[in-house]
Formats: structure tokens, sequence, C-alpha cells
């Protein structure tokens, strides 16, 4: 990125002194404009993702704080191998699905009460519907 910068900055003080090529622009639409940036892939985490992704791993079974959120859509609560999850969260009975991870979302601790998961929830529903929606496609 720096570099591209770097490059963008020289070319247009090179256009600016008339050393930026043999023909002059006869308007400014027919400026060299920078290439668009490539598409962001299908399963980019959402901004809102940021906090879960804190604690959370997407790579399939590796624990940090939390256990690995690969493949939590369709798993069952608190049955991730290699985490200690809370009794509560063991017991809960839920399978995330986005009813289930919607709720949960919300406000955890009031949803599963007694869940080592100290984070106070997203209160915003598009932003809870970004992180479901991205859940969906970790495998």
């Amino acid at each position: 990125m720096r570099r591209y910068m770097v490059a963008m900055i020289a070319g247009c003080m090179l256009a600016s002194c008339g050393g930026g090529g043999d023909q002059p622009a006869n308007n400014a639409s027919e400026a060299a404009a920078p290439a668009a940036a490539p598409a962001a892939p299908a399963n980019q985490p959402p901004a809102a993702f940021a906090m879960c992704g804190s604690c959370h791993s997407v790579t399939p079974h590796e624990t940090r704080i939390g256990p690995s959120l690969a493949g939590v859509f369709g798993r069952k609560s608190g049955s991730e191998p290699g985490y200690e999850y809370s009794d509560a969260m063991k017991n809960a009975g839920k399978t995330w699905d986005e009813p289930t991870l919607d709720k949960y979302l919300t406000d955890p601790r009031i949803d599963v009460p007694g869940t080592k998961m100290t984070f106070a929830g997203i209160s915003d529903p598009e932003r809870r519907k970004a992180v479901i929606d991205y859940l969906k496609t970790l495998k």
C-alpha cells in the first residue's frame, strides 16, 4: 500500500511539472486513474466481527480465550472439542442456527446465565445479522 501511495504521489508530481509523459491529457477525465481494488472474498468478516475475533479463532479446533468459531453454525452448544465450557453452556441445549445465535449475541449473559463469555452483546440487529451471516461461511 505504501509503495502504491508513493507511486501515485510521484506520478502526480511528474504530471504537474510536465514530466509525466510525452502527451499531456486533454482533460481531467483522461488522466490516469488508480486501478480498482480487488473485491473482498465473500467470506470476509464484517467490521462487527472484530470484537469476536479478539477471543475466538476461525481456524478449526484452535482455542483462544473462547472456542473456535469454525463450524459453529449447526453445532451443539458446549461441544467444540478441546475447549473447557462452563456448565451453563454445556447444559444450554442449543443448536447454533440463526434464531439461537441472534438471541445469544444480543446478550449472552441473559440468554445463557452462567456463561464464561463476558461479552455484553451486539445490540444493533444489522450488525448481529452480518456476524451471523459470516459465521455461516466458516467451515
